[in-house]
């Protein structure tokens, strides 16, 4: 996280690009649905013939006591402000691939100066590290899901840091980038990459000469398929049917298929777009709302200003693309790229298993600041079920449910099978009741009031829906959250586990307290004082009988972030009382969780990271190992929140929430496992199935670091090389030097 990218917002990631403004009404305000939650959650039972990752549910007994035959075997890590990479003793960890490694053998290894060229980041890895996952595969080369010394490591690159790509930061003037190999390489280190990674012993490294490495950039071809694909929003001087698309961009977070397939979400794409200052002018009102729905808005010269880069070639849209504006006299869009914006913000299905294959942007499931699509155990003869954040002040957590039922001799099908699975099915949002319970509203043309009647967007059709999947669920009404970020689901008892990142606007007038949101609260950080939700919570969800395609769950919040002990913000009482409601010590204080990931060789195992700015005057950002229990296991709790300002016209008011929360931590329930480096945000996490090295992601190291200090050779971090390199964000595998799993005894 980095608080100078928002001056005005303390505690503020800035992947978090703008908050839900829409007048949606607070779930407090809606009749929940009475239903039983001790009958829901009896109802949980273990479904059958899982086949995703070989795992099947056990039936939920609902007392929290499913982890203990588990026990974290390791000693927790202190916090820690040191350019270090900390594991417990007994754990090696090792960085493997870093920002400028190679992934042929034509190019050379990284210097770490600037000097690459930005066409050699085509065939090196890129920056910002995250989402991930481990394919495992045999020696013939074919996906095995229970492979684990040789397999294809897939990794998101979402972001960068321009003040170490370049020799002496970027190149600019009045806002014009004046280097286009500059950009080219900002462009190509954003994407995807995929390697090849072998294990000897208990030590992992990767193949720079695999024939399956790739790496997939803003550069590269996508087909876009599903209900939006060919429709009018889809058109450019790119594609004139709307059938494809150039690249990907901030791709945050992933999932994956029964199949062996990646799925990479495109995050906060809509802040790389220029639109000129007066092009609402030549916009429809439809065209405008939408724009500033999603944060594309007139005058925004896009975060990079790679559309200002001027080109001799009137036929190369290199850079031409990244602007947004009405420039052509067409009425569809064909001669200019204002519909460019709408053919981002979708999950991508990647075959890493055929390098020459095209990826396929998935238009069924949404567009929006997509963090990830985690998939439910698939069952067979049942749709599958992907669930999915918007990571953005307010926003929303949504589920796919493919229309087609879930047959595993498609386990080897491919991108065809996705086809298959991906390219029909339903959109839901989640509403959270006061009482406990929610429901799963769906988002489909002509339902639930998404017409072309609507007050809050005309829906022109079943394509506008998902392309405008943010004004759908604002029509209906869906609980505003405090970013939602990563999903995941407890392959013991179906629990869907989803990290609210942290909130600066919760308590105010737009977004008002609710039980599934229910803090407000001051915090020192140094001599600033933060408000909002400012640590962040885990919501929790059970879903009605165990099925995942249901439109009815049961809720807690599993887990409050918050500093174990109180600041000058708030007497010790106050803050334990009412800030720290998990109960969190020393050993496994956080703040502002992320990245979450359930084990597959090991259930019951949740890794948690976080990527934090709220807590970071004490420690750096860390990874944790949780053992869970299920929706229900603590009590219902009230919290009193002091001078929060949604009173009449922003007026602070007292507030008191009645929320359920999970079983208080314990010292064996949740430990810190790993504090990183300096400026480093915890992100992306996957394991070989034996359970015996997981991956993580360090991104941004050093990212404060400014030109000056630059210049005299001064980084906010060197790690991992040290010395006085420049940092690089990189992917670590971390493993137990008896070679036995990972975080257990």
């Amino acid at each position: 996280m980095n608080d100078r990218a928002h001056p005005s917002l303390v505690s503020v990631d800035p992947d978090d690009i703008g908050h839900n403004n829409s007048s949606n009404p607070t779930f407090e305000s809606i009749l929940g649905a009475r239903l039983s939650r001790r009958a829901l959650l009896k109802g949980t039972a273990g479904l059958a013939s899982s086949v995703m990752l070989g795992s099947a549910l056990a039936a939920c007994g609902g007392d929290g006591d499913e982890n203990n035959d588990l026990e974290l075997n390791f000693t927790a890590v202190a916090k820690s402000l040191s350019d270090t990479l900390t594991v417990p003793a007994g754990y090696t960890a090792t960085a493997l691939f870093r920002l400028g490694d190679p992934i042929n053998a034509a190019t050379p290894d990284y210097v770490n100066n600037g000097s690459e060229s930005g066409a050699s980041f085509a065939s090196r890895a890129g920056d910002h590290h995250d989402g991930m996952h481990f394919f495992g595969m045999t020696a013939a080369g074919a996906y095995d899901r229970n492979a684990s010394d040789r397999g294809l490591l897939v990794m998101n690159h979402e972001n960068i840091t321009q003040v170490f790509l370049h020799a002496n930061g970027p190149t600019q003037v009045n806002n014009v980038r004046t280097v286009a190999d500059e950009v080219i390489k900002e462009m190509n280190c954003h994407g995807v990459a995929v390697i090849e990674v072998n294990r000897a012993g208990t030590t992992y490294t990767y193949s720079k000469t695999s024939a399956y490495n790739r790496r997939i950039t803003t550069s590269t071809e996508m087909t876009l398929t599903g209900p939006a694909a060919g429709s009018a929003f889809m058109k450019t001087k790119f594609s004139t049917d709307g059938a494809k698309t150039r690249g990907t961009v901030n791709n945050c977070a992933n999932g994956y298929t029964p199949w062996g397939t990646y799925l990479t979400c495109e995050e906060n794409w809509a802040g790389y777009f220029r639109r000129a200052a007066a092009d609402n002018a030549a916009r429809t009102t439809a065209e405008v709302t939408a724009f500033n729905r999603y944060g594309v808005p007139q005058g925004a010269g896009g975060s990079y200003n790679w559309a200002s880069v001027v080109t001799t070639d009137p036929n190369d849209t290199t850079f031409s693309r990244w602007n947004a504006s009405k420039l052509g006299a067409s009425t569809d869009g064909t001669d200019d790229f204002r519909n460019v914006s709408n053919t981002f913000g979708w999950v991508v299905e990647i075959d890493p298993f055929n390098a020459t294959s095209t990826p396929r942007k998935r238009t069924a499931l949404g567009r929006m600041g997509h963090e990830g699509a985690w998939p439910a155990p698939a069952v067979a003869g049942r749709p599958l079920v992907y669930y999915m954040g918007d990571d953005s002040r307010g926003e929303y957590i949504y589920k796919f449910v493919s229309t087609a039922n879930w047959d595993a001799a498609d386990a080897t099908g491919g991108l065809a099978a996705g086809d298959k699975y991906l390219n029909a099915g339903k959109m839901y949002v989640a509403k959270f009741a006061a009482d406990g319970s929610g429901s799963w509203v769906e988002l489909s043309f002509g339902v639930n009031g998404i017409t072309s009647a609507s007050t809050v967007y005309p829906f022109a059709n079943a394509a506008d829906v998902l392309v405008n999947i943010r004004l759908a669920a604002d029509v209906v009404g869906a609980t505003k959250m405090d970013r939602p970020e990563w999903a995941a689901v407890d392959p013991r008892n179906g629990n869907i586990y989803v990290t609210l990142t942290n909130n600066s606007v919760r308590g105010s007038t737009t977004q008002p307290l609710d039980a599934a949101n229910p803090r407000y609260y001051a915090d020192n950080k140094g001599a600033t004082v933060q408000r909002g939700n400012n640590n962040g919570h885990i919501v929790r969800m059970a879903p009605s009988a165990g099925d995942h395609a249901s439109l009815a769950f049961t809720w807690d919040v599993y887990l409050f972030g918050a500093q174990a002990h109180a600041d000058a913000a708030a007497n010790e009482a106050d803050h334990q009382a009412n800030v720290n409601l998990s109960g969190l010590t020393d050993s496994n204080d956080f703040s502002s969780p992320d990245g979450c990931w359930f084990s597959q060789a090991t259930p019951g195992l949740l890794w948690l990271q976080t990527d934090d700015g709220a807590y970071t005057d004490v420690t750096n950002c860390m990874l944790l190992a949780a053992l869970p229990g299920t929706v229900g296991d603590g009590a219902t709790v009230s919290v009193v929140n002091k001078a929060a300002p949604q009173g009449a016209a922003g007026a602070p008011v007292d507030v008191t929430i009645s929320t359920r929360v999970g079983k208080r931590m314990e010292a064996g329930t949740l430990k810190r496992f790993l504090v990183g480096p300096k400026g480093c945000e915890l992100t992306g996490v996957a394991e070989t199935p034996d359970g015996k090295a997981v991956f993580v992601q360090i991104q941004h190291p050093g990212e404060e670091t400014t030109v000056a200090q630059l210049g005299a050779g001064t980084f906010q971090s060197t790690w991992p090389q040290g010395g006085s390199a420049r940092p690089r964000s990189s992917t670590v595998v971390i493993t137990r030097n008896d070679g036995g799993k990972v975080g257990l005894a």
